[in-house]
């Protein structure tokens, strides 16, 4: 039995993907943990990020909700569908990217892989030509349209298994580091892409990267996981407002004296260095807390020079959450994340 467009029945009203209590662990009892006792669901039609430095598990929880590997413990569902007893039914829902472009054949071309993937879904890739050639546009592969895949560089074939995931047009769509090898350009017409997914064809995206700016642009809600565990699981704008905070670069005219130390502790004052107009530090200030910091310079009678504030983002956020120190980069010290090839 099938619903009204072809595809096999699901649970009606359960989530688009459900991870409960799941567990995986390698090597035995004594082996490594790659992630302990995650939950979290996806509505469908919903965007929702998944993030953590290397070794979080965020590969692990999505090979894990693929069927690709069993837990050790726990269950993951895809449209109600449990998916290591029905693996076969929930390919038919989703479709998936996973990092290397390990998804697509070399072999063949861009436009070939999109007609082979899409056919797949029971699609007549004939009737989709003009859709599939404006996708490979859009991320540059038009022209390379008839080339085979394996001659490509390593971003080109992350953009066929982009498009090629993208073809197959099932209602779940797992990304795992869509942006990486991507242009400016690239990216900002799959953050485009992504939002259209969701708000035009009420389909659900659960996207793994360490793409921040993405992230804020495109999801919904951010799934936070750090060392195997989910610490933080909202919407993005309520996880960039539990560290609301502004960081205050601020010149004085005149010494702080013993100030110095109270703005060093309550507002992790640091950088002080001496400019042409004063002397130059950075505070961190919590939201409501601006005049307080007014207050401790007034009683040190200094002349404010100038104050500029920035707010904190998303990524700021997340690395605040996994107890992490700002970086430029994502954090590559602590554990590998295990894969299972």
């Amino acid at each position: 039995m099938t619903d009204p467009t072809g595809r096999p029945p699901t649970a009606i009203g359960a989530p688009a993907v459900a991870v409960r209590n799941l567990r995986k662990t390698y090597g035995g009892d004594d082996g490594v943990v790659a992630v302990e006792d995650a939950s979290f669901t996806v509505d469908r039609g919903e965007v929702v990020g998944l993030l953590g430095p290397n070794g979080a598990g965020k590969t692990t929880t999505l090979k894990a909700a693929l069927g690709l590997l069993v837990p050790t413990a726990g269950s993951c569902e895809v449209m109600g569908v449990d998916v290591h007893e029905e693996t076969a039914r929930v390919y038919r829902q989703v479709g998936a990217m996973l990092e290397g472009a390990r998804n697509v054949y070399w072999r063949l071309t861009p436009r070939e892989n999109l007609s082979f993937f899409a056919s797949l879904q029971g699609i007549d890739p004939r009737m989709r030509r003009e859709d599939h050639d404006r996708l490979l546009d859009s991320l540059g592969l038009l022209d390379r349209a008839d080339d085979a895949v394996n001659d490509f560089s390593r971003g080109m074939k992350g953009k066929v298994a982009l498009a090629a995931t993208l073809a197959r047009e099932t209602p779940v769509v797992f990304l795992d580091e869509p942006t990486l090898g991507l242009d400016v350009e690239a990216t900002r017409d799959l953050r485009s892409r992504i939002r259209r997914l969701a708000d035009e064809e009420g389909r659900t995206v659960l996207l793994s990267s360490h793409d921040m700016d993405t992230v804020q642009a495109v999801c919904d809600r951010a799934v936070v996981m750090n060392e195997g565990r989910v610490v933080a699981d909202d919407a993005v704008e309520n996880l960039v407002g539990l560290f609301r905070t502004r960081d205050y670069e601020v010149t004085v005219a005149g010494t702080l004296g013993g100030r110095r130390a109270t703005l060093e502790r309550e507002f992790g004052a640091d950088g002080f260095r001496e400019t042409a107009d004063g002397l130059r530090f950075t505070a961190t200030v919590p939201e409501g807390q601006f005049y307080d910091l007014v207050d401790h310079l007034r009683d040190a009678d200094v002349e404010v020079v100038s104050v500029s504030a920035r707010e904190t983002d998303l990524e700021e956020a997340f690395l605040r959450l996994t107890g992490r120190d700002h970086g430029d980069g994502p954090d590559h010290e602590g554990r590998p994340e295990v894969r299972a090839e």
